[in-house]
């Protein structure tokens, strides 16, 4: 055996499963997503075995993009664990055969419950497809194991369609970056999608002289602020920058101490605006071989200033 092309032949028998689970999707699907579109509660998933990992997963992936959701175990529901679940929850119970026993026994004291079931099967004519509101199913023709017996194919498929129901939910809410960015705040994702104004200094942490103001107070101002960079800001409006690398050039000139900051500032300097994503501005920096840059309204007034290291220093790249 060819190791490789038993690999091959995995990868490529779930790709076909996918895009035949794709090509067989239908009202069922719009009837579900409609269901959990209008469900005041959450979305409770429920499944045992390798569906039941596919189901915390599912959850997960519908709790960080808008959806309330989590996983119950469906021995632990029959067992006091169904009060968890509220009146206006909807519950998504997957089995690949549709006649799990722990699912058949607690799916039907959720429907007593008035609580709407979507079932996710394999089998159209199974007891959980015939207890469901609404039925998806898989499509899949055999599972990808070399016995045809491990959940392989069938538990790809149930994560595909989990993540489509996921990815359609949210472009009919209208969820956004930003809104993503709320459930994650952690870790590099979360950074990534930080503001600018999450990062950015503010108030006496911003380095700014007057375009009149001598070279020697320019260089204190750089020098206390520790950003290699001061603003050159007139009547509240930024007007220029004065960075090392403009010091650095001056001096080559000859210039001496008492050379006003409107002499040797950059004019028009890079800018941009608070309410962009942090990962924007390192694109800016690196785009004009940059490290600092003034943060603005619409109006040109300065509200503060970042730094690459502001940024690096959060692990955003």
């Amino acid at each position: 055996m060819d190791v490789v092309d038993e690999a091959r032949r995995v990868i490529l028998e779930e790709a076909e499963a996918l895009k035949r689970l794709a090509e067989n999707l239908d009202d069922s699907f719009k009837k579900a997503v409609d269901i959990i579109l209008k469900t005041k509660g959450r979305v409770v998933l429920t499944g045992v075995g390798k569906s039941g990992l596919i189901c915390k997963k599912i959850a997960a992936t519908l709790s960080s993009t808008g959806t309330p959701a989590f996983f119950l175990h469906p021995a632990d529901a029959v067992h006091g664990d169904l009060g968890m679940v509220r009146g206006d929850d909807t519950v998504i119970a997957v089995s690949n055969s549709g006649e799990t026993e722990e699912l058949l026994n607690v799916v039907p004291i959720i429907k007593s419950f008035g609580i709407p079931v979507i079932a996710v099967t394999n089998n159209p004519n199974s007891s959980l497809a015939k207890l469901a509101d609404v039925t998806l199913l898989l499509h899949v023709e055999k599972e990808a194991c070399p016995l045809g017996l491990a959940p392989t194919t069938s538990t790809t498929a149930t994560l595909a369609l989990g993540d489509a129901v996921a990815a359609v939910l949210m472009k009919l809410k209208g969820f956004t970056s930003s809104d993503f960015a709320k459930f994650h705040p952690g870790g590099k994702l979360g950074i990534r999608l930080s503001k600018v104004k999450d990062l950015m200094r503010t108030g006496k942490e911003i380095p700014m002289v007057s375009p009149d103001t001598a070279l020697k107070d320019v260089i204190y101002e750089i020098s206390s602020k520790k950003l290699g960079a001061t603003l050159v800001l007139e009547e509240g409006k930024l007007v220029g920058i004065i960075t090392d690398g403009d010091l650095r050039r001056a001096f080559e000139r000859g210039v001496d101490f008492s050379t006003k900051a409107e002499e040797i500032m950059t004019r028009s300097p890079k800018t941009i605006r608070e309410d962009v994503f942090a990962e924007k501005a390192i694109e800016v920096m690196e785009r004009h071989k940059i490290t600092v840059l003034p943060v603005i309204n619409e109006s040109g007034e300065v509200k503060g200033i970042i730094h690459l290291h502001d940024i690096l220093g959060r692990r955003i790249v």
